[in-house]
């Protein structure tokens, strides 16, 4: 990530509001219950944090950071855990790297988290692996192979809900940002293939995106210029010819001319919504992360 892009993460400084009319409580069928609330427990801080990840069980929680201090260096990966007394202290996880490690996301059964890195022996720039999770922690970091990764940029993995494959975002070409899916396939994944239907555009970047609970509805980020840009959330369903072109969130998640990202569902809880965002009205810091209920 360069430009405005790595610049708004660190700082969400330069990625001012603008006049747009006030959203509706909800967005092409889906129905948000707002307001949109700051995760606490010692995940948003005055530091930036990006796309929240809870387990299945709900004992876990994974998110990542560009600056948060007491990393091993780069963009890290913290985790905390369910305690008697709420939640453990936030540390870095156990697969986290001196070099960059982005975007946690958990699979539906709880047997892996995914995950960016730009760490040495992928394909190159940022590439998507995942990390087996044990009794004690987590295993042996798999780096997900050419049917994934390329030479470009991978980001934000999504397992599907049902085990059927993996969305994700890319820049290879011929387009600009576009979301992908790779089907499952024995114990990895068949080549990915964008999306089909009308989500991707030529003219726009399509990425971070997550399932909803419905298992075939995404809420996605789009921009004009993803260097430049305002950054908003959508939502598109999938019907006979594929995903739709996407609805706009209303402003109980999108802050107007502003820089919403990193959506993400709870597994435990599949009816919230979390996401990235700098609300002047509730923010602990920069970006912080923030839970909405839907149906």
């Amino acid at each position: 990530m360069t430009g405005k892009l790595a610049f708004c993460i660190v700082t969400a400084a330069a990625c001012g509001s603008q006049s747009r009319p006030a959203g509706t409580g909800g967005a092409e069928g889906l129905t948000l219950d707002g307001p949109a609330t700051l995760v606490g427990d010692g995940v948003s801080t005055a530091r930036s944090e990006i796309r929240f990840a809870s387990s299945p069980d709900g004992t876990l929680r994974l998110w990542g950071s560009t600056d948060r201090p007491g990393g091993p260096g780069g963009w890290d990966i913290w985790q905390s855990r369910a305690t008697d007394g709420g939640w453990s202290a936030p540390e870095p996880a156990a697969f986290d790297s001196p070099e960059n490690d982005f975007d946690p996301a958990f699979s539906a059964d709880g047997k892996y988290v995914y995950f960016f890195s730009n760490r040495p022996g992928g394909a190159g720039g940022d590439d998507i692996y995942r990390a087996p999770i044990t009794g004690d922690g987590f295993g042996a970091v798999e780096h997900l192979g050419p049917e994934i990764n390329t030479e470009g940029n991978e980001w934000a993995p999504s397992p599907a809900l049902d085990g059927s494959g993996l969305l994700f975002a890319t820049n290879r070409p011929p387009g600009k940002h576009d979301l992908y899916f790779a089907a499952a396939q024995g114990s990895g994944f068949a080549p990915a293939a964008p999306l089909p239907g009308a989500l991707n555009t030529p003219d726009h970047d399509e990425f971070d995106a997550t399932f909803l609970a419905d298992g075939t509805s995404i809420v996605f980020s789009r921009s004009t210029d993803v260097e430049n840009d305002p950054i908003e959330l959508f939502v598109s369903r999938r019907g006979t010819a594929g995903y739709a072109p996407g609805t706009r969130l209303p402003d109980t998640v999108n802050v107007a001319g502003g820089y919403t990202l990193g959506p993400t569902i709870d597994l435990h809880d599949r009816q919230v919504l979390y996401f990235s965002s700098k609300r002047p009205e509730a923010s602990a810091g920069k970006l912080d992360i923030y839970r909405i209920d839907y149906r």
